[in-house]
Parts: structure tokens; C-alpha cells; sequence
């Protein structure tokens, strides 16, 4: 069958409409008609050639999907046609050493992103095309692993739906599952687009008593205020690490999350921690990247650490969150900046850059 999607073929340049081929799904395949897509800032540092991706053949970008099941293979168990569904990049084997131990985020197994089978499925000419993480959510249709997805419930709105898959899985599972945080703390997030919203959210619906929002832009400053950060800091006007201290009577605070992917904002991460706080970085740094910071400007017993994917158990988090955004603790509506179609998609990346937006969601029906 015959599909169209955005694709990625050379760093810096915009991504192209194309038509390419898909194969039938086989074994535990299943194809999904999508209905919205996230626009990720994960995809953007793709554009901006900051990731190690072939260039020697088409890419099709995207993970934040959500559409129906379409067709199936022999051997799937986990949904069936009609299902509605969420993709997430944390497709997991189930049986590797962190699966087993309960970290499906950080699966080893890596057969999920693999085809089941040896020749091409999705194709352009009979030449492979190649799909982000094994999901490739900008296009009509994605061919994915049945344990790439998540069924949801049928009264959720795809578009609300499609932002569970990644940003707000990565920044609410940042805040209630990697960091450790506990009522009552405090919280810095560094960079509030898409996820570090999710960020204050999840600190939020954890139960800490203050949460400073950190950015250059105050549209987004606003937008976090609006979720449930008590302080904002503008990082263009302001020292964040002395406004943190400032705010915090000195001390500094409990967990400081970095939300962006940029050397300097890991730094003034770590040099707002209080006491024994913690960082979390949880934007995606460049394979390069750097991380200084002098010793003598970090309180002691401090800890670093990342986060995959807010530390996800995607199969239930996901429907676990749906059900905060039915209960009003979670905001899903305000995340969306803005709706498209695919042909917008370089303009969803353009208003990204520019600051304009938390989320772009591109709609297929």
C-alpha cells in the first residue's frame, strides 16, 4: 500500500512530501492509520543534524503518534483492528535483563525497531526508508512492533492522546518517576516548551510546594504559570542560578530538572541545587556535548542523573496519565499551541525555534 509522509533526507534543509510503499504487516506487526502527531523537539535536533542518523536514504521523522489500527500480523496478541492506540518510542522486548527488572525504557533487546523480516518493508523504489525509532509518526500510516503501542480508551481525543506518547510521558515520568521527588520539595525547571511543561506538571500532581519555571521567553513563562509554576524566572534578563537562590532564601532547591538539551542550562541545573538535591537531565545533548561546572559551586551530596523517557512503564503510564487529563490534573488542552496538517511541518519546526508554541499537533483526518 501507498502512503505519504514528511521525510528527512539532509541536515539543515526542510523536510520533503513524499509517497512511499508498505509492505503487509507479518508476525507481531500491525499497521496504524494516524490521525495526530506531536511535533518534538527531538525531530528538530534531527533537522539540526545534532543527532548521528543515515542521510543516505529517506527518513521518515515523528514519534508522537495516535490513530487506529488498521491491519494486523499473525502473531499479535496485544490489540486488534479498530483499536485506538498511542506509538511510543519506548517499544520494549520483554524479556532482556532491564525489562525483566522492570525498566522497559532502557530495553536492551532492541529487536522492536528491527523489521520482521529481512527484506525492505517500507520502501521508495524498492529502497529502504528508514523511520525514527521505528515509529516515523509524520506519515499517514506506520508500520510498528504490536509492542510499540499502547491501546487507550476511544472517547480520548487523538490529538490530546498523540502528547502522551512522548513529551508529556518524558516530563511527567521525569518529575514522579526518575527524580524522586517527594511532597513538599521544591523544583527548578530549566527550559518550559513541551516537556518542561509536562515537567511542572508531573511536580505539580507530585505534591512539591514550589516550582520555578525557568526560560527566555515569557509567552512560555505564562504558559507555565498557567499549569502550575509558582515562580518564573526570564533567563534573558535575570542570573537563573542567583534568582533560584533568591527565591529560595539561599538554600536552593531540591530537584532542578533541564528540559532543552543545551550544555550551559545542565550547568546552572546543578549549581541551583540545594543540599543533597538532585539534577535530572532530561533534554537530548548532542553526541558531543560537554557538561563543566566547578566544584565549589555544587552543595554537598548532590546528585546528577538522566532520565529515558521519564522512566517509563509506557503501557501503564500512559493510560494512567489519560486518566489525570479526565480528572483535570493534567492539562492536555493548553499544551496545544497550535494544529496543522503535514504539510506544515516545517513551520511547526520554525515555530518551535522561534519560542511561538509548547506543541504543534499535525491532524491526518
Amino acid at each position: 500500500m501507498q502512503f505519504k509522509a514528511a521525510v528527512f533526507r539532509k541536515a539543515h534543509e526542510p523536510l520533503t512530501i513524499e509517497t512511499f510503499d508498505m509492505d503487509r504487516p507479518r508476525g507481531r506487526e500491525i499497521i496504524v492509520r494516524n490521525v495526530a502527531t506531536g511535533v518534538c523537539h527531538s525531530d528538530l535536533h534531527v533537522v539540526d543534524g545534532l543527532g548521528r542518523y543515515p542521510t543516505d536514504r529517506p527518513f521518515v521523522l515523528g514519534h508522537e503518534g495516535a490513530g487506529i489500527v488498521e491491519e494486523v500480523g499473525a502473531d499479535v496478541t496485544a490489540v486488534k483492528v479498530g483499536d485506538h492506540v498511542v506509538a511510543c518510542l519506548s517499544g520494549f522486548c520483554g524479556t532482556c535483563p532491564q525489562c525483566l527488572s522492570g525498566h522497559p525504557n532502557v530495553c536492551t533487546g532492541g529487536f522492536v525497531t528491527r523489521s520482521e523480516s529481512d527484506t525492505p518493508r517500507v520502501t521508495q523504489d524498492g529502497g529502504l526508508v528508514r523511520t525514527f525509532g521505528g515509529i516515523g509518526s509524520y506519515a499517514e500510516k506506520m508500520l510498528l512492533h504490536e509492542n510499540s503501542v499502547v491501546k487507550i480508551d476511544p472517547d480520548i481525543a487523538f490529538d490530546r492522546a498523540a502528547l502522551v506518547g512522548c513529551g508529556v510521558l518524558t516530563g511527567v515520568g521525569a518529575a514522579l518517576r526518575s527524580s524522586g521527588l517527594q511532597a513538599g520539595q521544591t523544583v527548578a525547571v530549566f527550559g518550559v516548551g513541551g516537556v518542561g511543561l509536562s515537567i511542572v506538571q508531573g511536580a505539580r500532581i507530585g505534591g512539591a510546594r514550589q516550582i520555578i519555571a525557568v526560560d527566555q521567553f515569557d509567552s512560555k513563562l505564562e504558559m507555565a504559570k498557567g499549569v502550575g509554576a509558582t515562580h518564573m524566572v526570564n533567563a534573558s534578563h535575570d542570573d537563573p542560578v542567583k534568582t533560584i537562590r533568591a527565591m529560595t532564601r539561599g538554600l536552593g532547591v531540591d530537584h532542578a530538572f533541564e528540559a532543552v538539551g543545551l550544555s550551559k542550562l545542565c550547568r546552572q541545573a546543578i549549581e541551583s541545587l540545594a543540599v543533597r538535591g538532585t539534577a535530572t537531565i532530561v533534554g537530548v545533548l548532542p553526541p558531543d556535548a560537554m557538561i563543566e561546572f566547578p566544584w565549589l559551586a555544587i552543595r554537598p551530596e548532590c546528585k546528577v542523573q538522566t532520565s529515558r523517557m521519564g522512566s517509563n512503564q509506557f503501557r501503564t503510564d500512559i493510560p494512567n496519565y489519560l486518566e489525570f487529563y479526565r480528572q483535570g490534573r493534567l492539562d492536555l488542552d493548553g499544551m496545544i499551541s497550535r494544529r496543522g496538517r503535514l504539510e506544515d511541518i516545517n513551520d511547526a519546526f520554525r515555530a518551535m525555534k522561534a519560542g511561538e508554541v509548547a506543541r504543534t499537533v499535525l491532524m491526518f483526518d
